[in-house]
């Protein structure tokens, strides 16, 4: 017998009986085969058996290049003969029932799906079809349409799409045809254009009638049905279709039937398509309507409920709870205005951007429930995510990278002349004092040096309390604020004249409320030791140990939650103040107090919250992050969706709102009471919706209608033993680390009595998700995301008549910078260069103060004085964001160990001249603003055309750095600290034009790409250092949207290469000595620290120095100039306190610069210096 012609072309042996049968069948291809249809039969059906029974023959006809596949196809195509079609039929179906996508994928390749297209409209045209010839047809179809992209064109230019709506019309009782019929019709309904072609042919309304109650019959036919009516109804003409038909409830009838009939869940896939239908169709605004109308809520809730106790019924209950708060009716939050309760008159409104808009809106713009058809379908499934997930979404979507090589260029301007510049000299008094005034020989010689008077400030506008109001009772400063506003009297500008507030002592025990009798409390006389403020109950003492009130006129008093002396403070209650002066050596309560007097705030803030007057101690540890139990999203949603089911439930009673005039509003001892009325506090509004559980209403910036994530306040008036709920309703941000284990900040006055004075991480079942409040996107300015999303946590509180506070982070106000300061420098160490400036007045009439630290001179000859001139300048701001308070407690480490007096901090303070503002924004901080100043702009996005009148702060900071810049001192590092919150870590973002470029699809070329390398090395130092920090994190990719960032701005105009904003994560770490541990201010002073002993180490890299002229002319090589000993011989401890970390000084060995963001840090940096032992820490001062 001859050889198989294909498989002595194809190379394949001859030997295999089915190619030899291929061989054959393929010279009777074409006529031969129409006229020996016998024969045909014949060879198909030996080879039909043979694949039937061998799975050799199988894989020798899908082997690459054996051509099998080809023949079979093009002998389909020319073959007339039923019998002949119906086993080559047959014999593809055999192929492609196994073997997966591969197989599938050949046929495609070889044109099957256009054959069998073909070969559909060919058999349409006979009457009557074959019946068995079109379910073969239809069933390879099923399985080849998915691997083909397109497929659903094929099918609707050919006319496939009509024959197989025509065959299911003729054939829904037919049960053997009407399968693979749907089956096909779900394969061409994933194209948009076939779903509203067929939804036009009465495909929709078909379905209905395939589908039905629960039956053990057809299951396969019922689930097919679904999941094609599920595609058809993702287009929204479909589902108005559907809508219009009543179609809806019949869609909940038949989820209810399956529901209450699969009790042994075996159909949980039908279920689920039953849901998937609903899903679709309530994704338009009419579908949502159609479904509440239906009592669709009350259904899915219920049979959710009863599906909790089965694990294997999650998908279910997850589907029903995306179809449940997709439809819960969008509401506006219970507010007047969505803008700030308080109002601050700006010197004028800038021309464009968010505050004009602010400003231009009609009124009651923003309390329209926004109506549009966009159902916000694309929301995170929080439940069952990772972060990692998260992130790879954001890398995937960052189109916001410059990729303009010009941009992307530094190029120094000098916009304003030098003789304009010269105003700052007064701030570099070290550059031109002789120090002859000086007796060097007192190493305290230059601590606490005669500061240059302030910055001129232009006229700034009246602060009054917003709306003019008057402010809730017992405000005393607010009081008389108000009464002057309505006599037309100016208010005060100056500090507030407040004289001392008295304070006495209590016997811890009466301070804690469960020691003496009450006889022994009835016979304390009042004005004395032990009294408590007129008018309160023993009960009520919590209200006592709350916080202090401001008062002008007399003593002072306390002031608690519930009311407090009518006599204007003739009465003193009593407050423990814990001796916590050994461990916080730079926390002094008096000081506060005086402090926080002369602090100028928006609502004239009259109080002092007991944590900013006691003060914070770091626990000894950090506290692990929070692991959230299985489901605890998903229970949270459903407690929110009884709301609507059980409205008579909810109590929806108002316990605290700024908007109204007395706060709190009801007192009737079965509510908490909550005050926010302190220094950066920030609650608007509480409701108590159940016995137990609150929705809190956080306050826009002044001056805006968004920013909403920081919040700080009071609860008093608890149950000990109960759990309370807490749900913070209007956060903005799509996702946050509440999700990934952070836990919200408590501090108990009890626990503070007690001796422990500090906050700690708490908070149960905490979650993060989009609720059903929304604003119109006008309000949002154009924004896409218009829901609010819902912070929830749960807490138990320990302590009868505790007063508890509760904060986003670890709180730090302007007033205890102000204080930290002063105690700066009655701890400063010998031979320190310190002098406070106050750079200028914010709109607040707020100074913002700036200091300067370095080494004072070895003696007043000239070449000590060369010295002290010539050292390099690093450039340190912090808080522009007054809601990332980690950035203070960062800057703290630094200011306490550049103050310090361990041997690397002398040696730090010979290597500098440190320029530090280590707030940019006081009055944001004292407002509880999270984001933006008084101006309602957010300052880090002001540094390229900052306005002297609105961005006081930024203008003259820019102001310096370009003093600097003209004099040829620009800085050799600039660091702006803040925090992140959607990241774990401290990391750095910098500027490269390289790594900027390398992130696009542009070319340039590589003499335009030249730059120096150094930009990395601080970095990489840290990532030796630091525990906490993570260099895998770090980015050096500038941005367009970031294009007026200080970072971008002073490495672009200033030219200055080690250009960064250093982020500080507000949840944990994930890697290093701290990971799985949530960061606490020890942490965070730490981090401080270690940016010191970084900038020495870089000392060291970058000597000898080159002063700049207009740009660092250092190259790579200038950074391999390492001296034999970093600072002696021996190594050398990092000391600073027990709060922060400590290292020892060694000799890095410095790597090749690597750009891979991911790369290995350990592996980069060699010889990695190790923490040492607390055993090993010198006695030196403790941070606080």
């Amino acid at each position: 017998m001859n050889k198989p012609k294909m498989a002595l072309e194809k190379g394949v042996p001859s030997s295999s009986r089915v190619l030899m049968l291929l061989g054959q069948l393929e010279r009777m291809n074409g006529e031969a085969m129409l006229s020996d249809a016998e024969v045909s039969r014949q060879i198909t059906s030996k080879i039909l058996h043979l694949i039937q029974t061998q799975e050799k023959t199988r894989k020798e006809l899908t082997t690459k290049g054996s051509g099998g596949m080809e023949v079979i196809l093009a002998s389909l195509e020319n073959t007339r003969d039923l019998q002949t079609i119906l086993n080559i039929l047959c014999i593809l179906n055999e192929l492609l029932s196994v073997g997966g996508g591969r197989r599938i994928g050949v046929c495609v390749s070889k044109g099957g799906t256009g054959v069998l297209l073909q070969l559909l409209i060919s058999s349409s045209k006979e009457t009557p079809p074959s019946e068995e010839l079109m379910m073969h047809v239809h069933t390879l179809l099923a399985k080849i349409g998915p691997k083909d992209r397109k497929f659903g064109v094929k099918a609707r230019l050919t006319g496939a799409l009509n024959v197989t709506v025509n065959l299911l019309k003729q054939n829904v009782n037919n049960n053997k045809l009407l399968l693979p019929c749907l089956q096909v019709l779900r394969v061409y309904s994933a194209n948009s254009v076939n779903a509203v072609s067929l939804g036009k042919s009465g495909v929709v309304e078909l379905m209905f009638k395939v589908i039905g109650p629960y039956s053990k019959k057809n299951t396969s036919v019922m689930k097919v049905a679904l999941d094609t009516l599920g595609a058809l109804l993702k287009s929204k003409m479909n589902a108005r279709r559907a809508v219009e038909r009543a179609q809806v409830s019949a869609l909940l009838a038949i989820y209810q039937d399956w529901h209450r009939n699969d009790t042994r869940h075996r159909h949980t896939l039908i279920r689920k398509s039953i849901l998937g239908c609903l899903k679709n169709v309530t994704n338009s605004k009419l579908g949502r309507k159609a479904f509440t109308d239906a009592d669709g809520m009350r259904i899915l809730y219920h049979t959710s409920t009863e599906c909790l106790p089965v694990r294997t019924l999650d998908s279910l209950v997850n589907t029903s709870s995306l179809i449940m708060r997709k439809c819960f009716p969008k509401n506006r939050l219970p507010l007047p205005t969505i803008k700030s309760s308080y109002q601050y008159a700006l010197p004028h409104v800038p021309a464009g951007g968010p505050v004009a808009q602010l400003y231009n809106q009609p009124p009651g713009v923003d309390d329209v429930v926004d109506e549009s058809d966009d159902n916000e379908d694309m929301e995170l499934d929080t439940e069952n995510d990772t972060e990692n997930e998260e992130d790879d979404k954001d890398k995937a979507e960052n189109d916001d990278i410059e990729t303009d090589i010009a941009k992307l260029r530094p190029r120094l301007t000098q916009t304003r002349p030098l003789d304009e510049l010269r105003v700052y000299e007064r701030f570099f008094l070290e550059l031109s004092e002789d120090f002859q005034g000086f007796d060097l020989t007192d190493s305290r010689a230059g601590i606490g040096v005669t500061p240059a008077p302030p910055l001129p400030k232009p006229p700034k506008p009246i602060t009054v309390p917003a709306g003019g109001q008057a402010p809730p009772k017992g405000h005393l400063e607010a009081g008389l604020a108000a009464s002057r506003l309505e006599k037309g009297e100016p208010h005060p500008l100056g500090p507030l004249e407040l004289e001392s507030i008295g304070l006495s002592r209590a016997p811890e025990k009466l301070l804690m409320g469960d020691s003496l009798s009450p006889a022994a409390q009835d016979h304390t006389p009042q004005g004395e030791a032990g009294a408590t403020p007129r008018g309160l109950e023993p009960s009520d003492l919590s209200g006592s140990l709350s916080r202090l009130a401001l008062e002008g006129g007399g003593g002072g008093a306390l002031s608690g939650s519930g009311g407090g002396s009518e006599d204007g403070g003739a009465e003193q209650g009593v407050l423990e103040v814990p001796d916590t002066a050994a461990m916080l050596p730079l926390h002094d309560p008096e000081l506060y107090i005086q402090m926080a007097k002369g602090t100028r705030s928006v609502p004239s803030y009259a109080e002092v919250a007991y944590p900013d007057y006691c003060g914070h101690l770091a626990p000894s540890t950090p506290e692990p992050i929070l692991e959230r139990a299985y489901g605890v999203q998903r229970a949270k949603i459903f407690q929110d969706i009884e709301r609507l089911i059980h409205p008579n439930d909810i109590l929806d009673k108002v316990v605290y709102d700024l908007d109204l005039q007395s706060c709190p509003v009801i007192d009737d001892g079965e509510s908490l009471k909550f005050n926010s009325q302190f220094e950066s506090g920030n609650l608007r509004k509480a409701v108590q919706v159940r016995k137990f559980e609150y929705d809190l209403i956080l306050n826009s910036d002044i001056n805006s209608n968004h920013y909403h994530q920081w919040f700080y306040f009071e609860v008093s008036s608890m149950q000990v033993g109960t759990t309370y709920r807490f749900n913070i309703i209007n956060c903005e941000k799509a996702n946050s680390q509440f999700n990934y284990g952070m836990q919200v900040l408590m501090y108990s006055v009890q626990e503070a009595i007690g001796g422990r004075p500090q906050w700690g991480r708490t908070g149960q079942d905490i979650c993060y998700y989009k609720n059903h409040f929304s604003r119109s996107s006008i309000a949002a300015g154009g924004q896409k995301g218009k829901s609010y999303y819902t912070m929830t946590f749960t807490v138990t509180f320990q302590h009868k008549d505790d007063v508890c506070y509760f904060a986003y982070h670890y709180p730090y106000t302007y007033s205890t910078l102000k204080m930290h300061l002063q105690k700066l420098q009655e701890k400063c160490g010998d031979g320190v260069y310190l002098r406070e400036d106050v750079l200028c007045e914010t709109l607040g009439g707020n100074p913002c103060p700036m200091l300067t630290i370095t080494a004072m001179p070895d003696s007043t000859s000239p070449t000590h004085l060369n010295q002290l001139r010539g050292r390099p300048v690093v450039f340190l701001t912090a808080r522009v964001h007054p809601g990332e308070t980690n950035a203070s407690w960062v800057m703290k480490g630094t200011l306490e160990f550049l103050t310090g007096s361990s041997p690397l901090a002398q040696s730090l303070r010979a290597c500098y001249l440190f320029k530090i503002i280590p707030m940019l924004n006081p009055d944001g901080v004292i407002n509880g603003s999270h984001r933006c100043s008084l101006s309602g702009e957010d300052l880090n996005r002001q540094w390229q055309s900052p306005n002297l009148e609105l961005h006081p702060t930024i203008y003259h900071a820019k102001g310096l750095l370009q003093y600097l810049n003209a004099i040829q001192r620009a800085p050799l590092v600039f660091c702006d600290y803040h925090g992140h919150s959607r990241k774990k870590n401290v990391f750095m973002y910098g500027c490269s034009i390289k790594e900027t470029v390398w992130q696009t699809n542009i070319n340039a070329p590589s003499c335009e790409l030249h730059e120096d390398l150094g930009y990395r090395t601080l970095p990489k130092l840290l990532s030796q250092l630091a525990p906490a920090f993570s260099m895998s994190s770090c980015s050096f990719v500038v941005e367009r949207s970031k294009e007026a960032t200080a970072r971008v701005v002073v490495w672009r105009e200033l030219g200055v290469q080690r250009s960064y904003t250093m982020e500080s994560t507000l949840c944990g770490c994930d890697q290093g000595k701290y990971k799985g541990m949530q960061i606490g201010t020890r942490e965070l002073e730490e981090m401080g620290a270690q940016l010191c002993v970084a900038l020495l180490r870089l000392h060291r890299l970058t000597s000898p120095l080159e002063l700049h002229t207009h740009m660092h002319t250092h190259t790579h090589t200038h950074l391999l100039e390492v001296e034999n000993e970093l600072i002696e011989t021996q190594r050398c401890s990092v000391t600073t306190s027990p709060t922060t970390y400590v290292l020892a000084e060694d000799e890095p060995v410095l790597e090749e610069v690597d750009y891979s963001a991911d790369s290995d840090t350990d592996q980069d940096l060699q010889d990695p210096t190790e923490p040492l032992s607390d055993s090993e820490l010198n006695d030196k001062d403790p941070l606080s």
